[in-house]
């Protein structure tokens, strides 16, 4: 957020990695509680990942990158994003010290909307208790929002666990739309083209969590056009045993150079686990097929479903 915060707000805070159902629902009540009161929709988020400061041996991978997620809380209809830096000091900064700093001093909160599971601040002291009496004391009301689909809470552990494990289905239905990689194209071997499949070779962000390994049907956006695309997360067994993991995407129909742009890559279904063949032609007719049904499964896919795919 660059220049003067627009003040009074309704504010929500947090990582919000992935921006997944729960995420949405608290967002969408911040919405909604601005457009009744006339104030600002505000959201306050950390970079780095707050636990890459705190337990950086066991910190999780990320959903997303900050790029997306400031895009994607801007599409959810959030008027006005604070950046904050969790570093060390912000590590050891109290609850109420953050609150009385950031959402009142530099937001000017009237209304704040929290999650059922929040905790925040030194030791993770600050919960709803504490934000209704500093709301009562401060001026400003606290309205709890469920994260609960069913009888289990929408997280962003549960979308990173699901990916990791090959329920690629599981982390798309928590996510309420389907998995998205961004990473810009690098220059690779040229081992696609010479089966006649050349591949984009999308390279993550750091600690971006990838699907398990496998052959997906996908969707790439590429110049805000989505593309019918297979799609490989592995280390290509048939060539090589380094164990080197990359991202290979071949975009159906599509001819024209891709290398050194951003691309977003839409995990749409899990065809096949990775494996090496008996022979090149055994591999070619494999990819052929996983083309064929990749191009049968983009069909039904409709980014305007979901407003976070544009």
């Amino acid at each position: 957020m660059s220049g003067d915060p627009r003040r009074p707000s309704v504010v929500a805070f947090g990582v919000f990695d992935g921006l997944h159902r729960g995420h949405q629902s608290v967002l969408a009540d911040v919405v909604r509680l601005a457009r009744e009161t006339g104030a600002t929709a505000s959201v306050v988020t950390f970079d780095p990942h707050p636990a890459l400061v705190l337990s950086p041996t066991t910190a999780p991978r990320l959903i997303g990158t900050l790029d997306q997620r400031i895009e994607g809380l801007e599409r959810l209809g959030i008027e006005q994003v604070l950046v904050t830096r969790f570093d060390e000091v912000a590590a050891r900064e109290s609850a109420s010290s953050f609150v009385e700093r950031v959402l009142v001093g530099e937001l000017g909160v009237v209304d704040l909307v929290v999650g059922d599971d929040v905790h925040f601040g030194r030791d993770r002291e600050g919960d709803t208790a504490l934000l209704v009496a500093l709301g009562g004391r401060l001026g400003f009301s606290v309205h709890p929002s469920p994260t609960y689909g069913g009888d289990r809470r929408y997280s962003s552990s549960a979308v990173r666990s699901r990916l990791a494990e090959g329920d690629l289905a599981g982390a798309n239905a928590i996510l309420g739309r389907p998995f998205v990689l961004r990473g810009p194209v690098v220059h690779g071997d040229q081992r696609g083209r010479e089966l006649g499949y050349p591949t984009a070779n999308v390279q993550p962000a750091e600690r971006q969590q990838l699907p398990h390994r496998g052959i997906y049907a996908a969707a790439v956006r590429h110049e805000r056009r989505w593309h019918a695309a297979a799609v490989s997360v592995g280390t290509r067994p048939q060539f090589y045993e380094d164990g080197r993991l990359l991202v290979e995407a071949h975009l159906i129909d599509f001819d024209g150079d891709l290398y050194d742009q951003v691309l977003d890559v839409a995990f749409l279904a899990h065809l096949r686990e990775e494996r090496s063949f008996d022979s090149l032609e055994a591999l070619v007719a494999q990819i052929d097929h996983d083309v064929v049904v990749s191009r049968e499964i983009f069909r039904d896919f409709t980014p305007g479903a979901s407003v976070l795919l544009g």
